[in-house]
Protein backbone atom coordinates (compact mmCIF):
# COMPACT_ATOMS: atom_id res chain seq x y z
CA UNK A 1 0.00 0.00 0.00
CA UNK A 2 2.18 2.65 -1.03
CA UNK A 3 -0.46 5.20 -3.10
CA UNK A 4 -4.14 6.31 -2.47
CA UNK A 5 -6.05 8.64 -4.45
CA UNK A 6 -7.43 11.26 -2.54
CA UNK A 7 -9.31 13.44 -4.61
CA UNK A 8 -10.96 13.37 -8.07
CA UNK A 9 -13.47 15.03 -11.11
CA UNK A 10 -15.18 13.74 -13.51
CA UNK A 11 -16.71 15.67 -17.03
CA UNK A 12 -19.57 14.52 -18.77
CA UNK A 13 -18.99 11.90 -21.30
CA UNK A 14 -20.42 12.92 -24.61
CA UNK A 15 -20.73 15.36 -27.61
CA UNK A 16 -19.38 18.49 -25.54
CA UNK A 17 -19.62 21.34 -27.94
CA UNK A 18 -17.93 24.10 -26.86
CA UNK A 19 -15.13 22.15 -25.65
CA UNK A 20 -11.50 21.96 -26.27
CA UNK A 21 -8.63 19.07 -25.09
CA UNK A 22 -7.23 22.15 -23.02
CA UNK A 23 -10.46 23.47 -21.78
CA UNK A 24 -11.48 19.65 -20.62
CA UNK A 25 -7.80 19.30 -18.63
CA UNK A 26 -8.07 22.41 -17.46
CA UNK A 27 -11.65 22.03 -15.53
CA UNK A 28 -10.60 18.10 -14.52
CA UNK A 29 -7.25 19.10 -13.00
CA UNK A 30 -8.77 22.17 -11.36
CA UNK A 31 -11.91 20.44 -9.92
CA UNK A 32 -9.40 17.42 -8.65
CA UNK A 33 -7.15 19.57 -6.67
CA UNK A 34 -9.48 20.80 -5.30
CA UNK A 35 -11.55 17.84 -4.10
CA UNK A 36 -8.24 16.53 -2.89
CA UNK A 37 -8.72 19.98 -0.18
CA UNK A 38 -4.82 20.61 -1.37
CA UNK A 39 -3.53 23.69 -2.91
CA UNK A 40 -2.02 23.32 -6.49
CA UNK A 41 1.67 24.01 -5.13
CA UNK A 42 1.49 20.82 -3.58
CA UNK A 43 1.52 18.81 -6.69
CA UNK A 44 4.99 17.26 -7.62
CA UNK A 45 4.32 15.41 -10.99
CA UNK A 46 1.62 15.59 -12.93
CA UNK A 47 0.84 12.57 -15.47
CA UNK A 48 -1.34 13.57 -18.76
CA UNK A 49 -3.49 10.59 -20.84
CA UNK A 50 -3.61 11.61 -24.18
CA UNK A 51 -4.28 9.28 -26.90
CA UNK A 52 -4.82 11.36 -29.63
CA UNK A 53 -3.46 9.36 -32.80
CA UNK A 54 -4.49 12.31 -35.12
CA UNK A 55 -8.19 13.29 -32.98
CA UNK A 56 -6.34 16.63 -32.55
CA UNK A 57 -4.25 18.80 -33.88
CA UNK A 58 -2.41 19.37 -30.62
CA UNK A 59 -0.32 16.38 -30.25
CA UNK A 60 2.07 17.95 -27.68
CA UNK A 61 -0.25 18.22 -24.31
CA UNK A 62 1.33 17.52 -21.20
CA UNK A 63 1.95 20.88 -20.53
CA UNK A 64 -1.81 22.11 -20.89
CA UNK A 65 -2.49 20.79 -17.49
CA UNK A 66 -0.04 23.73 -15.80
CA UNK A 67 -3.14 26.03 -17.32
CA UNK A 68 -5.70 25.28 -14.10
CA UNK A 69 -2.86 27.39 -11.96
CA UNK A 70 0.07 29.60 -12.05
CA UNK A 71 1.28 27.16 -9.19
CA UNK A 72 1.38 24.37 -11.17
CA UNK A 73 4.63 26.12 -13.47
CA UNK A 74 8.01 24.65 -13.30
CA UNK A 75 6.10 20.82 -12.07
CA UNK A 76 7.38 18.16 -13.75
CA UNK A 77 5.06 16.55 -16.47
CA UNK A 78 4.49 13.94 -19.01
CA UNK A 79 2.47 12.35 -21.51
CA UNK A 80 1.75 8.66 -21.48
CA UNK A 81 -0.05 7.10 -23.79
CA UNK A 82 -1.43 2.96 -24.35
CA UNK A 83 -4.38 2.58 -26.81
CA UNK A 84 -7.68 2.78 -25.09
CA UNK A 85 -5.76 1.72 -21.83
CA UNK A 86 -3.85 5.44 -21.52
CA UNK A 87 -6.07 6.60 -18.81
CA UNK A 88 -4.57 3.77 -16.57
CA UNK A 89 -1.29 4.35 -17.87
CA UNK A 90 -0.94 7.73 -16.69
CA UNK A 91 -2.82 6.63 -13.02
CA UNK A 92 0.00 3.04 -13.05
CA UNK A 93 3.04 6.29 -13.53
CA UNK A 94 2.01 8.51 -10.75
CA UNK A 95 1.73 5.54 -8.73
CA UNK A 96 5.33 3.99 -9.93
CA UNK A 97 6.60 8.07 -9.17
CA UNK A 98 5.26 7.82 -5.73
CA UNK A 99 6.65 4.12 -5.29
CA UNK A 100 9.73 5.54 -5.89
CA UNK A 101 9.74 8.30 -3.60
CA UNK A 102 10.10 10.74 -6.52
CA UNK A 103 6.73 12.34 -5.62
CA UNK A 104 4.04 12.30 -2.82
CA UNK A 105 1.69 13.98 -4.61
CA UNK A 106 0.89 13.56 -8.21
CA UNK A 107 -2.08 14.92 -10.29
CA UNK A 108 -2.88 11.63 -12.99
CA UNK A 109 -5.07 13.21 -15.51
CA UNK A 110 -7.27 11.57 -18.74
CA UNK A 111 -8.95 13.64 -22.02
CA UNK A 112 -9.87 12.91 -25.41
CA UNK A 113 -12.01 15.01 -28.08
CA UNK A 114 -12.97 12.72 -30.36
CA UNK A 115 -16.37 13.83 -31.73
CA UNK A 116 -15.11 16.74 -33.66
CA UNK A 117 -13.49 14.28 -36.04
CA UNK A 118 -15.09 12.91 -39.47
CA UNK A 119 -16.54 9.40 -39.01
CA UNK A 120 -14.27 8.15 -41.61
CA UNK A 121 -10.97 9.08 -39.91
CA UNK A 122 -12.42 8.35 -36.60
CA UNK A 123 -12.12 4.85 -37.82
CA UNK A 124 -8.93 5.05 -39.20
CA UNK A 125 -7.42 6.75 -36.01
CA UNK A 126 -8.88 3.59 -33.77
CA UNK A 127 -7.24 1.37 -36.13
CA UNK A 128 -3.75 2.68 -35.17
CA UNK A 129 -3.93 0.71 -31.84
CA UNK A 130 -4.07 -2.90 -33.91
CA UNK A 131 -1.45 -3.82 -35.57
CA UNK A 132 -1.32 -1.95 -38.77
CA UNK A 133 0.78 -4.50 -40.79
CA UNK A 134 -1.96 -7.37 -41.01
CA UNK A 135 -5.29 -5.97 -39.12
CA UNK A 136 -5.36 -2.32 -40.79
CA UNK A 137 -7.29 -4.00 -43.74
CA UNK A 138 -10.26 -6.12 -41.63
CA UNK A 139 -13.45 -4.61 -43.01
CA UNK A 140 -15.15 -2.34 -39.85
CA UNK A 141 -11.94 -1.11 -38.62
CA UNK A 142 -12.01 -1.18 -35.17
CA UNK A 143 -15.35 -3.07 -34.46
CA UNK A 144 -14.43 -5.25 -37.18
CA UNK A 145 -11.26 -6.56 -34.85
CA UNK A 146 -14.21 -7.65 -32.27
CA UNK A 147 -16.81 -8.37 -34.41
CA UNK A 148 -13.83 -10.87 -35.81
CA UNK A 149 -13.08 -11.86 -31.99
CA UNK A 150 -17.10 -12.27 -31.75
CA UNK A 151 -17.40 -14.62 -34.96
CA UNK A 152 -14.37 -17.00 -33.63
CA UNK A 153 -16.12 -17.38 -29.99
CA UNK A 154 -19.07 -17.87 -31.75
CA UNK A 155 -17.81 -20.46 -33.80
CA UNK A 156 -16.09 -21.93 -30.76
CA UNK A 157 -18.43 -21.86 -28.00
CA UNK A 158 -21.89 -21.39 -29.67
CA UNK A 159 -24.22 -18.07 -30.81
CA UNK A 160 -23.93 -16.06 -27.72
CA UNK A 161 -26.16 -13.34 -29.08
CA UNK A 162 -28.25 -13.30 -26.17
CA UNK A 163 -25.56 -12.88 -23.51
CA UNK A 164 -24.26 -10.38 -25.58
CA UNK A 165 -27.65 -8.57 -25.79
CA UNK A 166 -28.11 -9.23 -22.14
CA UNK A 167 -24.57 -7.72 -21.39
CA UNK A 168 -25.38 -4.35 -23.34
CA UNK A 169 -29.30 -3.92 -22.21
CA UNK A 170 -27.72 -4.34 -18.48
CA UNK A 171 -25.32 -1.21 -18.84
CA UNK A 172 -27.62 0.93 -20.38
CA UNK A 173 -29.82 -0.01 -17.45
CA UNK A 174 -27.04 1.23 -15.21
CA UNK A 175 -26.15 4.12 -16.87
CA UNK A 176 -29.07 5.81 -16.52
CA UNK A 177 -28.36 6.65 -13.02
CA UNK A 178 -24.49 7.93 -13.76
CA UNK A 179 -25.03 11.76 -14.60
CA UNK A 180 -21.51 11.38 -16.58
CA UNK A 181 -22.63 8.80 -18.78
CA UNK A 182 -23.20 9.95 -22.50
CA UNK A 183 -26.44 7.43 -22.89
CA UNK A 184 -28.72 7.73 -20.14
CA UNK A 185 -31.68 5.20 -21.81
CA UNK A 186 -32.51 1.85 -21.12
CA UNK A 187 -33.01 0.25 -23.79
CA UNK A 188 -34.26 -3.16 -22.98
CA UNK A 189 -33.14 -6.56 -24.08
CA UNK A 190 -35.07 -6.64 -26.98
CA UNK A 191 -34.25 -4.01 -28.40
CA UNK A 192 -30.45 -5.29 -27.79
CA UNK A 193 -31.58 -8.46 -29.26
CA UNK A 194 -32.72 -7.37 -32.42
CA UNK A 195 -31.61 -6.17 -35.86
CA UNK A 196 -33.41 -2.69 -36.65
CA UNK A 197 -32.81 0.14 -38.23
CA UNK A 198 -31.86 1.46 -35.45
CA UNK A 199 -29.64 -1.14 -34.47
CA UNK A 200 -28.17 -2.58 -37.02
CA UNK A 201 -25.06 -4.98 -37.95
CA UNK A 202 -22.21 -3.45 -37.66
CA UNK A 203 -19.41 -5.80 -37.30
CA UNK A 204 -19.58 -9.39 -37.71
CA UNK A 205 -22.44 -10.38 -35.32
CA UNK A 206 -21.95 -7.28 -33.32
CA UNK A 207 -24.68 -4.49 -33.65
CA UNK A 208 -24.98 -0.78 -33.09
CA UNK A 209 -25.87 -1.59 -29.58
CA UNK A 210 -23.05 -3.85 -29.10
CA UNK A 211 -20.48 -0.95 -29.55
CA UNK A 212 -19.14 1.71 -26.96
CA UNK A 213 -19.83 5.07 -28.08
CA UNK A 214 -17.45 7.97 -29.99
CA UNK A 215 -17.15 10.50 -26.95
CA UNK A 216 -15.75 13.62 -25.50
CA UNK A 217 -14.45 13.87 -21.96
CA UNK A 218 -11.46 14.28 -19.56
CA UNK A 219 -11.15 12.82 -15.46
CA UNK A 220 -8.54 13.35 -12.97
CA UNK A 221 -7.20 12.12 -10.01
CA UNK A 222 -5.04 12.93 -6.96
CA UNK A 223 -2.61 10.57 -6.25
CA UNK A 224 -0.69 10.46 -2.63
CA UNK A 225 1.49 8.41 -0.42
CA UNK A 226 -0.33 6.83 2.12
CA UNK A 227 1.13 8.78 4.66
CA UNK A 228 0.57 11.94 3.23
CA UNK A 229 -3.18 10.57 2.04
CA UNK A 230 -4.13 9.80 5.84
CA UNK A 231 -3.71 13.92 6.85
CA UNK A 232 -6.40 14.44 4.11
CA UNK A 233 -9.88 14.12 4.37
CA UNK A 234 -10.30 10.53 2.51
CA UNK A 235 -8.25 7.91 1.03
CA UNK A 236 -8.84 5.15 -1.17
CA UNK A 237 -5.80 2.98 -1.66
CA UNK A 238 -4.42 0.95 -4.16
CA UNK A 239 -4.23 -3.04 -2.72
CA UNK A 240 -2.82 -3.93 -6.20
CA UNK A 241 -1.89 -2.47 -9.49
CA UNK A 242 -0.77 -4.66 -11.81
CA UNK A 243 0.23 -3.85 -15.65
CA UNK A 244 0.34 -6.95 -18.32
CA UNK A 245 1.50 -6.22 -21.69
CA UNK A 246 0.87 -8.89 -24.37
CA UNK A 247 1.86 -9.20 -28.15
CA UNK A 248 0.26 -6.91 -30.44
CA UNK A 249 -0.85 -8.84 -33.44
CA UNK A 250 -3.86 -11.43 -32.80
CA UNK A 251 -2.11 -14.05 -35.03
CA UNK A 252 0.50 -14.26 -32.04
CA UNK A 253 -2.09 -15.08 -29.51
CA UNK A 254 -5.19 -17.12 -29.05
CA UNK A 255 -7.40 -14.05 -29.16
CA UNK A 256 -10.25 -15.59 -27.60
CA UNK A 257 -9.00 -16.06 -24.25
CA UNK A 258 -7.46 -12.43 -23.47
CA UNK A 259 -4.80 -13.99 -21.69
CA UNK A 260 -3.17 -10.64 -20.85
CA UNK A 261 -6.08 -9.76 -18.92
CA UNK A 262 -6.09 -13.43 -16.97
CA UNK A 263 -2.56 -12.70 -16.12
CA UNK A 264 -2.93 -8.98 -14.84
CA UNK A 265 -5.74 -10.26 -12.69
CA UNK A 266 -4.09 -13.39 -11.59
CA UNK A 267 -0.99 -10.95 -10.46
CA UNK A 268 -3.60 -8.38 -8.86
CA UNK A 269 -5.46 -11.06 -6.51
CA UNK A 270 -1.57 -12.42 -5.59
CA UNK A 271 -0.58 -9.02 -4.70
CA UNK A 272 -3.48 -8.06 -2.57
CA UNK A 273 -3.77 -10.91 -0.85
CA UNK A 274 -7.71 -11.23 -2.07
CA UNK A 275 -9.69 -13.48 -4.54
CA UNK A 276 -12.71 -12.44 -7.08
CA UNK A 277 -15.06 -13.36 -4.65
CA UNK A 278 -13.98 -10.45 -1.86
CA UNK A 279 -14.91 -7.62 -4.75
CA UNK A 280 -18.05 -5.79 -4.04
CA UNK A 281 -17.82 -4.77 -7.76
CA UNK A 282 -15.87 -4.70 -11.03
CA UNK A 283 -15.61 -1.99 -13.32
CA UNK A 284 -14.17 -3.76 -16.70
CA UNK A 285 -13.53 -2.65 -20.31
CA UNK A 286 -16.86 -3.17 -22.60
CA UNK A 287 -15.42 -1.37 -25.73
CA UNK A 288 -17.97 -4.33 -27.58
CA UNK A 289 -20.31 -6.62 -25.70
CA UNK A 290 -18.06 -9.69 -26.53
CA UNK A 291 -14.60 -7.55 -24.54
CA UNK A 292 -16.87 -8.25 -21.76
CA UNK A 293 -18.31 -11.61 -22.23
CA UNK A 294 -14.46 -12.84 -22.29
CA UNK A 295 -13.73 -10.78 -19.20
CA UNK A 296 -15.86 -13.03 -17.32
CA UNK A 297 -13.50 -16.15 -17.97
CA UNK A 298 -10.58 -14.34 -17.63
CA UNK A 299 -10.56 -12.81 -14.46
CA UNK A 300 -12.28 -16.09 -13.22
CA UNK A 301 -15.98 -15.47 -13.01
CA UNK A 302 -16.69 -18.25 -15.22
CA UNK A 303 -14.34 -21.44 -17.04
CA UNK A 304 -13.56 -20.47 -20.33
CA UNK A 305 -16.51 -20.48 -22.81
CA UNK A 306 -19.00 -19.99 -20.16
CA UNK A 307 -19.01 -16.68 -19.42
CA UNK A 308 -22.31 -16.30 -21.05
CA UNK A 309 -23.59 -18.47 -17.97
CA UNK A 310 -22.31 -15.00 -15.47
CA UNK A 311 -24.94 -12.39 -17.12
CA UNK A 312 -27.93 -15.19 -18.10
CA UNK A 313 -27.56 -16.12 -14.12
CA UNK A 314 -27.45 -12.32 -12.80
CA UNK A 315 -24.53 -12.86 -11.55
CA UNK A 316 -23.22 -9.28 -12.86
CA UNK A 317 -26.04 -7.46 -12.57
CA UNK A 318 -25.88 -4.06 -10.18
CA UNK A 319 -27.93 -6.26 -7.45
CA UNK A 320 -26.03 -9.49 -8.14
CA UNK A 321 -23.05 -11.40 -6.54
CA UNK A 322 -20.43 -9.72 -8.38
CA UNK A 323 -21.85 -5.97 -10.17
CA UNK A 324 -19.93 -5.50 -13.13
CA UNK A 325 -19.94 -1.98 -14.58
CA UNK A 326 -22.33 -0.34 -11.94
CA UNK A 327 -21.42 2.74 -14.31
CA UNK A 328 -23.20 1.70 -17.26
CA UNK A 329 -19.34 0.88 -18.80
CA UNK A 330 -18.08 2.07 -21.87
CA UNK A 331 -21.23 0.92 -23.22
CA UNK A 332 -23.03 3.57 -22.08
CA UNK A 333 -20.66 5.72 -20.05
CA UNK A 334 -18.56 6.49 -23.18
CA UNK A 335 -15.02 5.92 -24.35
CA UNK A 336 -12.97 8.51 -24.62
CA UNK A 337 -9.50 7.30 -25.20
CA UNK A 338 -7.17 8.89 -23.14
CA UNK A 339 -10.23 9.09 -20.28
CA UNK A 340 -11.17 5.59 -20.06
CA UNK A 341 -8.92 4.52 -17.46
CA UNK A 342 -8.88 7.52 -15.12
CA UNK A 343 -12.62 7.49 -14.80
CA UNK A 344 -13.15 4.02 -14.14
CA UNK A 345 -10.71 4.57 -11.10
CA UNK A 346 -12.95 7.93 -10.23
CA UNK A 347 -15.87 5.87 -10.24
CA UNK A 348 -14.60 3.10 -8.35
CA UNK A 349 -13.76 5.44 -5.65
CA UNK A 350 -17.17 7.03 -5.95
CA UNK A 351 -18.37 3.95 -5.29
CA UNK A 352 -15.89 2.88 -2.13
CA UNK A 353 -16.52 5.93 -0.57
CA UNK A 354 -20.57 6.25 -0.76
CA UNK A 355 -20.38 8.84 -3.22
CA UNK A 356 -21.65 7.20 -6.34
CA UNK A 357 -25.58 8.41 -6.12
CA UNK A 358 -28.11 6.24 -8.36
CA UNK A 359 -25.09 3.96 -9.12
CA UNK A 360 -24.12 3.00 -5.73
CA UNK A 361 -23.21 -0.56 -4.68
CA UNK A 362 -24.45 -1.76 -1.49
CA UNK A 363 -21.79 -1.95 1.12
CA UNK A 364 -18.82 -1.65 -1.31
CA UNK A 365 -15.56 -1.49 0.19
CA UNK A 366 -13.05 -3.53 -2.40
CA UNK A 367 -13.38 -2.37 -6.15
CA UNK A 368 -11.87 -4.09 -9.10
CA UNK A 369 -11.06 -2.40 -12.11
CA UNK A 370 -9.79 -3.90 -15.15
CA UNK A 371 -8.70 -1.49 -18.29
CA UNK A 372 -7.16 -2.75 -21.78
CA UNK A 373 -5.63 -1.32 -24.64
CA UNK A 374 -6.53 -2.90 -27.97
CA UNK A 375 -7.60 -6.08 -28.60
CA UNK A 376 -6.25 -7.61 -24.66
CA UNK A 377 -2.92 -6.10 -25.46
CA UNK A 378 -2.09 -3.31 -22.50
CA UNK A 379 -3.77 -5.11 -19.80
CA UNK A 380 -4.23 -3.27 -16.43
CA UNK A 381 -5.38 -4.17 -13.43
CA UNK A 382 -6.66 -2.00 -10.16
CA UNK A 383 -7.94 -3.28 -6.54
CA UNK A 384 -8.92 -0.15 -4.32
CA UNK A 385 -9.97 -0.29 -0.96
CA UNK A 386 -11.52 2.63 1.37
CA UNK A 387 -8.83 3.22 4.33
CA UNK A 388 -10.17 6.84 5.42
Amino acid sequence: MTAAIVGWAHTPFGKLDGESVESLIVRVATAAIADAGIAPGDVDEIVLGHFNAGFSPQDFTASLVLQASPDLRFKRALRVENACATGSAAVHQGIKAIEARAARIVLAVGVEQMTATPGPEIGRNLLKASYVREEADIEGGFAGIFGKIASLYFQRWGDQSDALAMIAAKNHKNGVGNPYAQMRKDLGYEFCRTESEKNPFVAGPLKRTDCSLVSDGAAAVVLADVETALRLGKAVVFRAAEHVQDFLPMSKRDILKFEGCAQAWARAFDRSGIGLSDLSLVETHDCFTIAELIEYEAMGLTPEGQGARAIAEGWTQKDGKLPVNPSGGLKAKGHPIGATGVSMHALAVMQLTGAAGDIQVKNADLAGIFNMGGAAVANYVSILERIR
